[in-house]
């Protein structure tokens, strides 16, 4: 890397990567680690600076993860963030004890000593703890302190070495931005050179060096994903890349149509489409389980496309449009300490064994990172602000069994209601968009039934949910508040145009504490 890097240590948090968002944000690039990641891994990527994430554990437990002392002697910057605050005291012999007034929620932090990382004065910070710190570590002052935590910052100026109780990551701490941005460029030093320029001109140097002279293959959804990851190889290999559309039988209403126009349009290269419907419908009979339907689609995709590498003198590497958060939420290496969200068909869903090594480029981007290398790249609007799209398709959607009539009612629902926000101007379309309408909005088909009346008659048919939801990043999310007008109008229309379908229902829920997805 030409740019400085700061590393995060992951203690299990499940928020860890809006403190890479927090840096990404300022032009910073971070490259995220379990906290028990080797030495090696850490020291060879020359931090600037380290955070130490939350996490649920209690340090004093006797299976508590423990900051690596590696850490100590670096002679960089450390910044431990609740957690990771009790972890660096402990290990700097402080101590952290249970608290009997826990503190969860919004709390009034009182900063009455200069300091480069908090601003002095009184300020809301969000407090997620349990335990406390009793006794500071030897060298470390007090920095801030609220009603049930009086230790709740701290200091050692000379070593570099801080830490909060509080979480400066989430908005719901005003000046947790100021205090990142106070530890990069104020305690750290470092230069903001985390662009999308950089980013391309890093991504191309690596495939170049990754695949060689070598043939690859590229797995296209004509998704913004799949399609940036697609740019990136195609402007560091050119011809040595042929991409492959498989037409599922989960793709939303003129799906394939539109993606073939948009590669040989946009990208102007050709794109080899295979109708591979029977055989995913063929692997999904009788499944219901979520993870199951993950694995059987991302054995699938696999299997054809070393099908259609044999036509095309074995490419050996594999283009994926994997992004950050499908890493996060699924079980990966460098997840291990974890829970699983969900496995993602292109992460956790592949099989153990296959034909081909993996050329990932956004693995370690956010969505809005992912959009910004795209117009980087030249490609237009449409396919860069392009509705997201699951790489399962409509099966994780279509909750419950996927069949053939199934996925053709939620393609209808869904149709109706894409086309209803389309008409009233409510998806996001571009970067300078005004509308504050959806950023992700689909169909899904329950799998219950439910009473109801048509034409006199008693009915007991499907139910579709609705989900929109307004985000920049995908890692949180908020329900869209759309007008009650609107749903009611795709409501009607859903009912009375898609066969089998007497109820309709909106998702009021946000990112967390559900997921954007049903499955």
């Amino acid at each position: 890397m030409t740019q400085d890097t700061l590393v995060i240590l992951d203690f299990g948090s499940q928020y860890t990567q809006l403190i890479t968002r927090l840096v990404r944000d300022q032009s910073v690039f971070c490259q995220q680690l379990p906290w028990n990641a080797n030495q090696s891994t850490v020291v060879d990527l020359n931090p600037r600076g380290i955070i130490l994430s939350g996490g649920p554990a209690s340090i004093y437990m006797d299976d508590a993860p423990t900051l690596p002392h590696y850490l100590l002697d670096l002679g960089v910057p450390l910044l431990g963030i609740c957690y990771g605050m009790q972890a660096l005291t402990h290990a700097l012999n402080g101590e952290v004890i249970p608290s009997t007034d826990k503190e969860y929620g919004k709390s009034a932090l009182e900063v009455s000593k200069e300091n480069l990382l908090i601003p002095e004065g009184t300020h809301v910070a969000w407090m997620s703890h349990g335990d406390r710190i009793k006794t500071l570590p030897p060298g470390f002052v007090s920095l801030a302190k609220t009603e049930n935590s009086p230790l709740a910052a701290m200091g050692d100026p000379t070593r570099q070495f801080y830490g909060v109780q509080f979480h400066p990551e989430v908005k719901h701490t005003p000046i947790g931005e100021e205090i990142v941005r106070n530890f990069l460029f104020d305690i750290c030093c470092v230069n903001p050179r985390w662009t999308p320029e950089s980013i391309i001109d890093q991504s191309i140097d690596q495939i170049k060096n990754q695949v060689g002279p070598s043939r690859v293959l590229s797995a296209a959804s004509g998704g913004v994903d799949s399609s940036v990851a697609t740019a990136l190889v195609f402007k560091a290999i050119g011809t040595q890349l042929e991409s492959v559309f498989v037409d599922t039988g989960l793709l939303r209403k003129d799906e394939q149509e539109q993606v073939i126009l948009s590669f040989q349009e946009s990208l102007g290269m050709p794109l080899h489409t295979i109708q591979a419907a029977d055989l995913f419908f063929q692997d999904l009979k009788g499944i219901t389980d979520p993870e199951q339907k993950r694995s059987k689609i991302g054995n699938r995709f696999i299997r054809i496309f070393e099908e259609q590498a044999r036509a095309l003198d074995h490419p050996d590497f594999l283009v994926q449009g994997t992004i950050y958060p499908d890493v996060v939420e699924s079980y990966s290496a460098d997840r291990v300490h974890t829970e699983t969200i969900k496995t993602h068909h292109n992460v956790g869903g592949l099989p153990e064994e296959m034909d081909f090594k993996l050329v990932e480029p956004l693995r370690y981007l956010f969505k809005d990172e992912v959009r910004k290398i795209g117009k980087a790249l030249g490609l237009p609007d449409s396919l860069v602000w392009r509705q997201p799209f699951p790489g399962p398709g409509l099966a994780i959607r279509c909750l419950g069994e996927v069949t053939q009539e199934r996925v053709e009612r939620l393609r209808a629902a869904d149709n109706i209601f894409i086309t209803e926000l389309e008409k009233a101007d409510l998806i996001r379309t571009s970067e300078n968009s005004s509308i504050q309408g959806t950023s992700q909005c689909f169909a899904v088909l329950l799998p219950v039934k439910t009473v109801g009346v048509m034409g006199d008659q008693r009915t007991y048919e499907d139910v579709i949910a609705l989900r929109a939801v307004t985000t920049d990043d995908f890692m949180t999310a908020d329900w869209s508040r759309l007008p009650a007008e609107l749903l009611a109008r795709i409501s009607n229309r859903v009912v009375n145009e898609v066969p089998g379908v007497n109820r309709v229902v909106y998702d009021i829920t946000s990112k967390p504490p559900g997921t954007i997805e049903w499955e």
